[in-house]
């Protein structure tokens, strides 16, 4: 929504925020042209987040003062022209090689160095939250699609995506392996093996070295360190500390733990559908094709998109047989793990995004409080070849019933049916209560007359919208 304001008025200690955040940012913005060092990476993380701690503890302590300063909209778009690049500079540093993007990415802190980026294995989710940020051009969009398609994510006998790629998990004896090599290259782990101490490290029957297996994480490890310093290992422990703890990283990778996504194989674990997650995917690739229509996209590159949003489509649960789908299609369900059919059944998150592509679909959108249809991504396919009856529940709460002649398709919206023809004519026909109808040239209603179907007053019974044929796009 537009606003004509000159100025805002916001509380002191914002602004103060505000204008911190935009200082560290003006005083790295030359990395924008290349990559940022580590070191460049920990000063900018050590700038933000002062200004957030700053901003934090000062109004857990003294809260708000109530002053008010006036920010002009200059400055707000100042600061937005600062942010926005820095965002768009990430995106492309996570973009792999396959045009497929990293997310969730981990970083290692150390005051020597800075902060150094280490990535985890592609998912699902990364592709949804890159393709719904609005940044990918339409072509960019479409090799991505592509890419997923031929990925580890792709599960073929679902047609559908899953959140991570399958792995095979490692047996219980190759677990907890420290390779000689790194043995040797501590003199303290040598030593206690010389001297038969088993509080760090052991050697088994089969010449394997092993950590304590009583330790849990590295904490543990770090008590037993201490305790060794009361010893005559000391020295060996005050000089080799940090070697010992990245030993012990290297042989578990703790960082790298995410939880039953790559350990478990049920619910949402290895090789596991989440249908949640696919029906944001749909309904990203929704919004990326009508970008791209709305952007003068090449028509190749639109109707590759339109075809990548309904191989999406076919691939949820709706579309499939009981046998392929485990459960009752029309049900929503949490998830397909890689052995069972659909498990957990309930009203998810999947519902609402199923919801918004279908509306979206069907060229159903609400602008600026106005109303309007379209052919959206209708397929031919879906228009009646013959005359049937449409079943609805009016606003009434009555079951009702609706002739739909060959050639249209109907659906309801806030309990108003709407039938859609398709010929040469862009035009609406209200009809009401009372009998009477009204034509409208367009494809858009006024916002009085939208919200008047939005508020459900009743005065409109049906919507028929006429639409070019040569509009639909499958």
């Amino acid at each position: 929504e537009s606003n004509d304001a000159d100025e805002v008025e916001i509380s002191i200690e914002i602004s103060e925020f505000m204008k911190s955040v935009v200082q560290t940012l003006e005083a790295h913005k030359a990395g924008l042209k290349k990559s940022f060092s580590d070191g460049e990476r920990l000063r900018i993380m050590e700038g933000l987040g002062t200004s957030g701690s700053n901003y934090r503890e000062q109004i857990y302590k003294s809260g708000f003062s109530g002053k008010k300063i006036s920010l002009s909209k200059a400055e707000l778009v100042r600061f937005t022209d600062t942010v926005l690049p820095f965002l768009e500079h990430s995106i492309d540093a996570n973009k792999r090689e396959d045009n497929l993007y990293h997310s969730y990415n981990l970083i290692s802190i150390t005051p020597e160095k800075g902060t150094a980026v280490d990535y985890l294995s592609v998912m699902l989710e990364g592709q949804v939250a890159v393709l719904s940020a609005g940044y990918l051009k339409a072509d960019e969009v479409l090799k991505l699609l592509k890419s997923l398609r031929k990925s580890a994510l792709y599960r073929k006998d679902q047609n559908s995506y899953i959140l991570y790629p399958d792995k095979e998990l490692p047996g219980f004896m190759v677990k907890n392996v420290i390779p000689s090599e790194r043995i040797n290259d501590s003199k303290l782990l040598t030593e206690l093996l010389e001297t038969g101490n088993n509080q760090l490290v052991e050697k088994d029957v089969s010449g394997k070295y092993h950590f304590n297996g009583n330790f849990h994480n590295a904490n543990d490890l770090s008590r037993a360190l201490k305790e060794l310093e009361n010893s005559k290992y000391a020295s060996l422990v005050k000089a080799e500390k940090r070697l010992v703890l990245e030993i012990f990283e290297e042989v578990f990778d703790h960082k790298s733990f995410t939880g039953r996504s790559g350990t478990f194989f049920g619910y949402e674990g290895l090789g596991s559908i989440y249908w949640h997650m696919v029906s944001k995917l749909l309904l990203a690739v929704m919004e990326c094709s009508r970008r791209a229509v709305e952007e003068g996209a090449p028509e190749s590159v639109i109707k590759a998109l339109m075809e990548h949003y309904h191989e999406i489509n076919e691939g949820i649960g709706v579309h499939k047989s009981p046998e392929v789908y485990g459960a009752f299609p029309t049900d929503p369900y949490s998830h397909t793990p890689a052995t069972k059919g659909a498990q957990q059944p309930g009203m998810t998150g999947q519902v609402k995004e199923d919801i918004l592509s279908r509306l979206a679909e069907l060229g159903v959108q609400v602008q600026n409080g106005e109303l309007s249809f379209g052919t959206g991504l209708i397929q031919k396919e879906e228009i009646l070849k013959e005359e049937v009856e449409f079943e609805f529940i009016d606003l009434n709460g009555q079951q009702k019933t609706l002739k739909l002649a060959p050639g249209s398709l109907g659906f309801t919206y806030c309990q108003i049916p709407v039938v859609y023809s398709f010929g040469t004519d862009e035009l609406i026909e209200l009809y009401f209560e009372d009998d009477k109808s009204k034509k409208i040239d367009g494809l858009k209603l006024n916002a009085d007359t939208s919200n008047r179907i939005f508020e459900r007053t009743g005065e409109i019974s049906r919507i028929e919208v006429s639409l070019r044929m040569d509009q639909v796009p499958m």
